[in-house]
């Protein structure tokens, strides 16, 4: 007998079956916390935020729409719950606001000296490191497109659809995010 798809899922629970929903949230809750942890960098409040969006996703079962895929909605939903995330963590104040007529920047020129310790020199040199700081320097957009179709394995179309846009804008951010990687990876200053 094969596995019930996740749309039958969906089904069964609205249809009061308590253990479909468990299912469901089983199928997804490692995939979830590790999309939301690798696009934050944060796992303490990756935790967090994998709970809000299961809770989100069962608040808005019943608005789903069936004939479309749980799969890219849920990840739509954990998406634009780690986004909400990371505008809530932005500074209120840009350390360029600090900045003289000379473009000089008090504020900078007084941080602690940013060459890297001889741990961090080392850690470096590990390629998965490496690749997750390059990573970091991305744009969320581009981040996500790249998280998304290699780590989580979705299609360019299941990109699409989970993050509202047209296919052609998802294949053009994947094009630029991979060559802006390459020239982070190749430069190894960041």
């Amino acid at each position: 007998m094969s596995e019930p798809t996740d749309e039958e899922l969906v089904a069964a629970y609205l249809k009061g079956d308590q253990p479909a929903l468990e299912l469901l949230v089983g199928r997804y809750l490692n995939l979830i916390y590790s999309f939301i942890s690798r696009f934050i960098g944060h796992t303490a409040e990756a935790e967090d935020l994998t709970q809000t969006v299961f809770v989100k996703m069962w608040r808005s079962l019943k608005k789903f729409n069936q004939q479309k895929s749980f799969k890219t909605w849920i990840f739509s939903i954990a998406k634009n719950t780690a986004i909400d995330f990371l505008r809530q963590k932005k500074l209120a104040v840009s350390f360029s606001e600090f900045e003289t007529e000379e473009g000089d920047n008090p504020i900078v020129d007084g941080l602690a000296d940013p060459s890297p310790l001889p741990d961090e020199i080392f850690a470096k040199n590990n390629l998965a490191d490496l690749l997750s700081a390059a990573l970091a320097k991305l744009t969320p957009q581009y981040r996500l497109v790249l998280l998304l179709h290699y780590n989580d394995h979705f299609t360019f179309q299941e990109i699409a659809q989970t993050l509202s846009e047209p296919l052609n804008t998802v294949k053009s951010r994947h094009r630029r995010a991979l060559i802006i990687l390459r020239q982070l990876l190749a430069e190894k200053d960041f």
